[in-house]
């Protein structure tokens, strides 16, 4: 179990998919919303978003195989993997067809699935991965993820850390992380995140995304921070040129991390997109 983490980031629940086990993070009632986040983060970093949408749906957030208090096994970090995950827990909630609200490694995610599983998909919302990213970008991506497999003698040493990361990011989108990514364990604090996962899962990021890009049929909002160092100006556009029907929301001033940096233009963008 997570050390120190507070009760708001606590209430969660595992479900049992048939193919992974899965723990979520639930809130409100109505259509199903579900929330993917990126490489090492997990469901809490959703929870100001979704106590914002819990009036109008049923919002459900996920930490994804190999991530937060989710199983982990020692393989299977491909973009078909994760997809069939999300297809195993709709399918196992069996509340119709879901939106999908994914940021980064969870809009890679989501898409797949939106194209592998089209009855299960209502919608998507793919937050700051698109096709095109540079190989360069992957390069500096994965000596990021690599270089967070780090012991922290406490709480306020991992903020410390993450605040170095995710400048831009609020301070109390951080304490989420903080307070909700990290086990105890001899010696001090620990990712909950497996290394050997994220290692895999980073990899698993440079596969081709065109294909899915080029299937998908139901509706998807792509969603850029201005300031995102991994998607960059030249793979939107070639993205826009692949899929010019795709609506694109640009969030002034949001780096990569634009759901935690601009919340309220980010949830402003996604409630337009499903009123439309």
């Amino acid at each position: 179990m997570a050390a120190d983490i507070p009760s708001d980031h606590r209430i969660s629940r595992r479900i049992s998919t048939g193919r992974i086990d899965l723990n979520v993070r639930e809130t409100g009632s109505g259509p199903l919303m579900l929330f993917f986040h990126g490489i090492t983060a997990n469901s809490a970093v959703f929870t100001p978003m979704m106590a914002k949408l819990s009036s109008r749906f049923t919002t459900i957030a996920v930490d994804q195989r190999g991530h937060g208090l989710s199983d982990k096994p020692g393989s299977g970090y491909e973009a078909s993997d994760y997809a069939d995950d999300i297809a195993a827990l709709i399918r196992t909630l069996d509340r119709g067809p879901a939106i999908l609200v994914g940021h980064s490694l969870g809009s890679r995610n989501s898409v797949t699935a939106a194209a592998r599983y089209p009855e299960l998909v209502r919608s998507v919302v793919a937050m700051d991965f698109t096709p095109y990213i540079e190989t360069e970008v992957f390069d500096a991506l994965e000596a990021r993820v690599n270089a967070g497999n780090q012991l922290f003698p406490d709480v306020k040493a991992v903020e410390t850390y993450l605040a170095g990361r995710y400048p831009n990011i609020p301070v109390d989108a951080i304490k989420i992380r903080a307070e909700s990514g990290y086990e105890r364990v001899d010696g001090g604090l620990r990712p909950l995140a497996s290394p050997e996962a994220m290692a895999q899962t980073a990899k698993g990021l440079r596969a081709d995304l065109t294909p899915a890009y080029r299937e998908v049929t139901r509706p998807v909002l792509i969603v850029r921070g201005q300031e995102s160092k991994l998607v960059s100006a030249a793979a939107l556009a070639k993205t826009s040129q692949l899929r010019p029907d795709l609506p694109v929301v640009v969030v002034p001033g949001a780096d990569h991390y634009v759901n935690e940096v601009a919340p309220e233009i980010t949830l402003r963008a996604i409630v337009n997109f499903i009123d439309a």
